[in-house]
């Protein structure tokens, strides 16, 4: 049931968490022909309630990829799915601490009226790791489905035939 459960979490909060990265790279690349003031504007309306959504989603995702994991594990099933997807999400993790919330934290300082004169260079790194962690997020989204949509085998142990193979034992 645990299992189930979890499946289920992680589709859903991964997929929504997906979503939202997919929205907000659209926003950003609407904004590649705004001026300073216009892109400092909407970063500050972006980051005024986006990141909690950011985390109420994504916290969730990672916990139920990581009982997953733990799961197959002990159950002695394929993690290949469920790992990599973990994996991807810790990378979005890391992205987003390492270049990202610097970066929000610095443009939450800036001036609307009067933007910093290396807005634009900000602007491109917060955008390059953004699509970084979309693109991590995304195929993380496609683990998760894999497994969720993958055939379900039973454990075999050691000494035991799977059913309805006419082999021999496994």
């Amino acid at each position: 049931m645990t299992v189930t459960i979890a499946r289920f979490v992680s589709l859903l909060f991964g997929g929504l968490f997906t979503g939202f990265l997919v929205t907000v790279l659209v926003i950003e690349s609407t904004l590649r022909s705004a001026d300073a003031s216009v892109y400092t504007q909407v970063r500050h309306v972006e980051l005024d309630r986006l990141d909690g959504l950011a985390s109420a989603t994504l916290i969730p995702a990672l916990i139920a990829a990581a009982v997953l994991v733990a799961s197959a594990a002990r159950n002695r099933q394929r993690v290949r799915w469920p790992v990599l997807a973990f994996v991807l999400l810790l990378s979005v993790v890391a992205t987003t601490l390492v270049f990202n919330v610097p970066i929000n934290t610095d443009q939450l300082t800036w001036s609307v009226q009067s933007p910093p004169p290396d807005w634009a260079s900000v602007r491109d790194r917060w955008q390059l790791a953004h699509a970084v962690r979309t693109v991590a997020a995304l195929l993380a989204f496609g683990c998760l489905s894999a497994a969720f949509t993958a055939r379900r085998t039973p454990e075999v142990k050691p000494g035991e035939a799977r059913r309805g193979y006419s082999g021999g034992t496994t």
